[in-house]
């Protein structure tokens, strides 16, 4: 009977060594974020993407702060459709881009009404979907250079949205896989019609609600489509590095990202659209760009974050 029992409790002991064994081998470094595999990166001046950037948000004169921004490095890319997707990126060719301070995130309903108010602005419509930290909608690309107008007045900074390579640039973080994450759209990356998110083909996510990209940045591919400062052509001419005259109230602008209710191949990096600048919609929002130098960063709000 003795020898039963410790038999029993030996052969316990040697499965319970076996089982950890396998934990150990198998599921422990399948969740570790340190073993995930990064997709493809570009050939760019900055060997790691990754460089930590340093974070901010500007003051405002009327009190309170702007929006979060990042400080990517400075670099070159490939722009255009380097997966062979859609005629209008066939021109596939390299970009310089200088370092720029870019949105976290676009910007939201709660940074927009601040500037409505203040301007005496009608306050955009959220489709019931609520306000605060959720990216603002049914706002027209005059609508976002007036608040990008307001934002330069408010913190005595140069804000404006950005260009549309440096838009991918952001948006890329590096990578030149179909999405930053990858070429596999994936489960749970991003909002859209096939994202596997609980806001896909339905509404806006709250900002933040996924993973970062590479440069810090959240929401660059889904959610809402993003005002550039571009001019809008069929093929790259150049004006993709411009920002297009606001007096020119007839050419379309450049939207990039995607959005909640776009197919995962609308999301993707290298996806671009054009809109009428004067064109609201539940589809479209932005984020901002600060043009900076590097004495020209705020001290007191600064941080710097590990990418």
């Amino acid at each position: 009977m003795k020898t039963a029992i410790i038999a029993t409790i030996i052969g316990g002991v040697v499965v319970g060594m076996a089982l950890l064994w396998v934990e150990y081998q198998y599921f422990i470094p399948f969740y570790d974020k340190d073993n995930t595999t990064e997709p493809t990166m570009s050939s760019t001046d900055h060997q790691h993407p990754c460089t930590p950037g340093q974070i901010f948000s500007d003051k405002l004169l009327e009190g309170g702060k702007g929006p979060e921004m990042v400080v990517i490095p400075d670099g070159k890319f490939r722009t255009g459709d380097i997966h062979r997707h859609s005629d209008g990126e066939h021109h596939l060719h390299h970009v310089s881009v200088s370092s720029i301070a870019i949105g976290r995130s676009e910007v939201t309903f709660a940074e927009y009404d601040r500037f409505a108010v203040a301007t005496s602005r009608e306050k955009p419509s959220d489709e019931g979907w609520g306000r605060g930290k959720r990216p603002v909608i049914n706002v027209s690309w005059f609508d976002a250079i007036a608040y990008t107008e307001w934002l330069s007045q408010q913190t005595g900074k140069q804000y404006r949205l950005p260009k549309e390579a440096e838009w991918e640039y952001a948006a890329r973080a590096g990578t030149e896989t179909k999405y930053w994450w990858g070429n596999k759209i994936g489960f749970n990356q991003a909002n859209c019609d096939g994202c596997g998110s609980q806001w896909d083909n339905k509404k806006t996510a709250p900002i933040g609600s996924f993973n970062s990209n590479y440069f810090n940045l959240y929401d660059t591919l889904g959610n809402v489509y993003e005002w550039t400062c571009s001019e809008y052509e069929n093929e790259y001419n150049g004006k993709e590095q411009q920002c297009s005259d606001k007096q020119n109230t007839s050419s379309f602008r450049v939207i990039r990202g995607g959005s909640w209710y776009s197919l995962p191949a609308y999301v993707r990096a290298a996806a671009r659209f054009g809109n009428r600048p004067k064109n609201q919609d539940i589809t479209i929002g932005f984020r901002v760009v600060m043009e900076h130098k590097k004495n020209n960063l705020p001290k007191s709000s600064a941080q710097k974050t590990t990418l």
